[in-house]
């Protein structure tokens, strides 16, 4: 018989308690910048690999507004702080791992 975890409950194996205690800890935070010609753009920094291409497609789509993702930043045109906050959570994100500075 293997041996069980006891917080999830599977084989030491393919205990998947690490992941997820990493994955809690993620910070992710929502700030404003100036841009070109005194224009804001809302910056999310935290997130990475495929998640940052989906996440940045469905935040454009939600929030109607231009952007891109690079070098690890999402890049929203227009000041969406609020609202940047409230779809990610719909998202599946946490919201204390969210960090929303005005």
């Amino acid at each position: 018989m293997p041996e069980m975890c006891p917080r999830c409950g599977l084989p030491k194996e393919i205990c998947v308690c690490e992941i997820l205690d990493r994955e809690a800890t993620k910070r992710i935070k929502v700030y404003k910048a100036k841009a070109k010609f005194s224009k804001f753009v809302t910056i999310i920094e935290g997130l990475a690999g495929e998640e940052l291409d989906k996440t940045t497609k469905e935040l454009k789509s939600r929030l109607a507004c231009g952007g891109t993702h690079k070098n690890g930043l999402i890049e929203l045109q227009g000041d969406h702080i609020g609202a940047a906050k409230k779809e990610l959570v719909s998202l599946g994100f946490p919201e204390g791992s969210i960090d929303a500075a005005s």
